[in-house]
């Protein structure tokens, strides 16, 4: 700087009013706004992975739920066998305490979360169902294809992604010699 206060760039450019040292160039705006986007979709992107991921743990968790509690019920009541009692599929309808011959009425320990009382699919990712009197057969194949084979006493309870959520198309099924189509 001379005595003026001005530095050579200064003296050789003059502006009237503001510097045009200050501010940033629309390249370099351009720049940042690009950076800021690609951050953006590697975030979106990675987020969408966790909740898909999260929402079949919760399928998983309540599969293994289930199997731990036909267990209890084969333990507690030998001549029943599985549940459903007399056989056959039983769906998952969040009504606990209503006689409507659902899961929970079966197995009334199993409370998956969600929202009882609600439309189907009851605030969850996944429904359930149980089906008595098969097993899987192994390997099996991701997604389930509802392959059994007859095995009494035994059952297979399957989770089904809801239609229209992240996890559209998802089937796991764990069946009463623990084999599953899930780690």
């Amino acid at each position: 700087m001379n005595r003026r206060g001005f530095t050579p760039l200064e003296k050789a450019y003059p502006v009237r009013g503001r510097s045009s040292l200050t501010g940033f160039t629309l390249i370099e705006l351009l720049i940042t706004i690009a950076i800021i986007g690609i951050l953006a979709g590697v975030a979106v992107s990675s987020y969408v992975g966790s909740a898909k991921k999260a929402a079949r743990s919760e399928a998983y968790t309540n599969l293994g739920t289930i199997r731990l509690l036909q267990e209890n019920h084969f333990a507690e009541f030998p001549a029943v066998g599985y549940a459903p009692a007399g056989g056959g599929t039983v769906d998952y309808e969040a009504t606990p305490g209503v006689a409507d011959n659902g899961l929970e009425d079966e197995l009334p320990a199993f409370q998956p979360g969600g929202c009882t009382g609600c439309a189907s699919p009851f605030g969850l990712n996944f429904t359930f169902a149980i089906t008595q009197n098969v097993a899987l057969v192994s390997p099996v194949p991701v997604p389930y294809d509802g392959t059994t084979a007859a095995q009494t006493p035994c059952f297979v309870a399957v989770a089904t992604g809801v239609a229209n959520t992240r996890v559209d198309g998802d089937v796991f099924a764990i069946d009463c010699n623990n084999i599953a189509n899930f780690n």
